[in-house]
């Protein structure tokens, strides 16, 4: 058996979902035992046989994912409560194995995979699908890329008609239904008191909080998530700001940005100060980083 061979085996044999006792599977799906590879490719040794040996890596190997998924999303673990929280875990790490290098993507597809699976969210679906957007936003935001940004003068020296802007990669634009921005930040400070005490009553306050967010009749909250030296920011727009930013990001000409506003175009002349002044806070926080024209 050549190198390569070995490590798909040992590859497959380590992915291989757990059982519900949280053990290493006997059986692959494909109905070759498991037991037979652990003896084909690893040596048995005083202590634990070949099986065994190989059931380390693969019960490590999921409880690593488990922990990643828990610290990425500890909003969404909030809303759903513990226990619920790990069946999605479960479920969608089996569903959508990581197929990247690096922990920070196991989160990529939890939205859409969620929304096909609206079950394991139960009542609380649409307010789980609005955390997992805003822990997603943030995860980009954190280490999204970055452009060389504009300078507001950059922005002086061409025509608006023909003006397209750019948005940096690492910033979203969240149309949320529910205050999640709050109730995140009020969970990382519940999470920062460690001690026994204080843990029982920050699980009571947490869920006395979600339970109200989750009572909450929905309503429009416009929320941009970006970063300003290394360090993610949730900043809330009005909705005209927000429909400029969308239609930017869309690949509107600036004026065309500015006609697509809900509301029409009529009140945007007597709004261009307050406009102005949008777009030089926007500039100013690096939004922009890139121009192109018709």
């Amino acid at each position: 058996m050549n190198l390569l061979k070995i490590q798909r085996q040992m590859a497959q044999a380590v992915m291989m979902p757990l059982t519900p006792s949280e053990r290493m599977r006997s059986i692959a799906p494909n109905g070759r035992s498991l037991r037979a590879v652990a003896n084909s490719i690893i040596k048995p040794n005083d202590c634990l046989t070949s099986f065994e040996r190989m059931e380390i890596y693969n019960r490590q190997y999921w409880l690593r994912l488990f922990s990643a998924f828990a610290e990425d999303f500890p909003g969404l673990r909030a809303v759903l409560g513990t226990h619920a929280f790990d069946k999605v875990a479960q479920a969608y790490l089996r569903d959508c194995p990581s197929k990247s290098f690096t922990l920070r993507n196991i989160g990529a597809q939890l939205e859409s995979w969620l929304k096909k699976h609206p079950k394991f969210a139960g009542p609380r679906q649409k307010l789980a699908l609005d955390m997992v957007r805003l822990e997603w936003a943030e995860i980009n935001g954190f280490d999204g890329k970055r452009e060389t940004p504009l300078k507001p003068e950059d922005l002086a020296q061409v025509n608006p008609a023909v003006l397209r802007l750019r948005l940096q990669p690492y910033l979203s634009l969240l149309d949320l239904r529910y205050p999640v921005d709050d109730l995140l930040i009020e969970v990382r400070k519940d999470a920062e008191d460690v001690s026994v005490a204080s843990n029982a009553f920050s699980e009571r306050h947490k869920h006395k909080r979600v339970a109200a967010v989750a009572r909450m009749k929905s309503s429009s909250i416009f929320l941009v998530v970006h970063r300003v030296e290394e360090e993610v920011f949730f900043r809330r727009v009005g909705q005209r700001e927000f429909d400029i930013l969308s239609s930017l990001r869309g690949g509107k000409p600036l004026s065309g940005a500015l006609a697509f506003t809900r509301g029409g175009t009529s009140r945007v002349p007597a709004r261009l100060t307050e406009i102005e002044g949008w777009f030089h806070t926007w500039s100013m926080l690096g939004w922009f980083c890139g121009v192109g024209k018709n």
